[in-house]
């Protein structure tokens, strides 16, 4: 029963983020070169993911967890949300393209959280098995890369999200066959503050709690630089297939994935984010380093891409077994929903917003042949803050008491 449970889930993280990673990655290159925003508008148009994670959390509190189990509400999101995916390509303006985004991010989004909380729900050891499950979301952000590129050739173009939101509607079928969830927080004695997920803010009255969300927080401002950047800058760089080659960043997000129980059990949680940490402060100094080493330029970006695996399984996926750790089976879905809200609504929104100034601030007056931004200024910034952010969480975080099973 164990073994299907966990088939089923890796098909539905693979499929999540298929999702994710059809339109993500190139659509700050579509939205640039195709349709001609500004960095501003390109840096805001990211941070439509972000207002969908700030709104998420209170519609999963006030429907989901209250009224409906999770498989049947991810069901409809996907549907829905692939039907939005279809009329994001009629809109050509920003005024019409960046409502429609957010509208759609509103549906994507709680996805992730209330994903992550049914498979943590389902699974005998999450510890263990949790990040194996999510070796398929590595393996579907690949798969993105690939068809886009190789099938479709389409990075600068709008067939990304026709793409999206087939997979959207897929996927949306799919969850029907996701083990039964019901919604946790029902009955007479539940208040409003569990119904909006608010019963989590008592994990911050732990003071290296409070110091771990502070840090995600911290540290999403400078890395969503790379998420905003990446793929136009590699495009500036003359790459072609683009999608496809920052793909690689899955390969090793495999790789470590597999290896995160192993370094969770031998290191625990503050040395395993703190190597995360570290690997984003290295990723930014690398990219920056690159734009004045001819010689090395492109083993320099081949390097960021490929620390992908460290950046994100020891930050983000550490993060969110460290909070599932911490907290209690009632308030389960309401933690996860709070460090969506951190790594993907609040901390994406600065972030994005001043990637997106950074890149505008950073136009040439006049493009040196293929480039059209100074790309060290933009990578410098976020390298010093990623450091910054590691020296705070070093100092201040204190690993958790392991707990004695009874």
């Amino acid at each position: 029963m164990q073994k299907q449970i966990r088939i089923k889930l890796a098909i539905f993280m693979f499929l999540q983020y298929l999702i994710w990673g059809s339109w993500y990655v190139s659509m700050g290159t579509y939205l640039s070169k195709t349709l001609q925003f500004s960095g501003e508008q390109i840096g805001l148009a990211y941070g439509a993911f972000a207002i969908g994670a700030m709104i998420a959390p209170f519609f999963v509190g006030l429907i989901a967890d209250r009224y409906f189990a999770s498989e049947k509400i991810l069901a409809f999101l996907g549907i829905f949300g692939g039907l939005l995916l279809f009329l994001l390509p009629e809109m050509t303006t920003f005024g019409s393209f960046y409502p429609m985004l957010i509208l759609y991010c509103c549906t994507y989004v709680p996805t992730l959280a209330l994903g992550n909380s049914v498979s943590l729900h389902h699974l005998e050891n999450p510890k263990r098995d949790f990040p194996l499950v999510k070796t398929l979301s590595a393996v579907g952000w690949i798969a993105a890369g690939i068809l886009l590129s190789f099938a479709f050739e389409g990075e600068l173009s709008a067939v990304q999200f026709y793409v999206a939101g087939t997979i959207s509607i897929l996927f949306g079928l799919f969850c029907l066959t996701l083990p039964h969830t019901p919604p946790m927080k029902t009955g007479k004695d539940v208040s409003m503050g569990e119904i909006l997920g608010l019963d989590a803010l008592a994990l911050l009255k732990k003071p290296s709690f409070a110091i771990f969300i502070g840090c995600m927080f911290l540290i999403c401002i400078p890395l969503y630089f790379y998420f905003v950047n990446m793929n136009l800058f590699v495009i500036e760089l003359g790459w072609t297939r683009s999608a496809a080659k920052m793909s690689l960043a899955q390969v090793s997000d495999i790789l470590f994935l597999i290896l995160l129980p192993l370094m969770l059990r031998s290191f625990g949680y503050k040395k395993t984010i703190f190597i995360g940490i570290l690997a984003w402060a290295t990723r930014y100094f690398l990219l920056a380093g690159s734009v004045d080493s001819a010689s090395m330029q492109t083993t320099f970006v081949f390097a960021a891409i490929l620390l992908h695996g460290v950046c994100y399984d020891f930050l983000f996926i550490a993060g969110q077994l460290y909070v599932d750790e911490e907290a209690n089976e009632r308030i389960r879905g309401a933690a996860q929903g709070l460090i969506a809200f951190i790594l993907w609504g609040l901390g994406a929104f600065v972030g994005t917003h001043l990637a997106g100034v950074s890149q505008a601030v950073h136009t040439l007056e006049q493009a040196a042949g293929t480039m059209a931004h100074d790309w060290q200024g933009i990578w410098i910034y976020p390298a010093w803050g990623s450091l910054a952010v590691l020296i705070i969480f070093l100092i201040f975080f204190r690993e958790p008491e392991k707990k004695v099973k009874a």
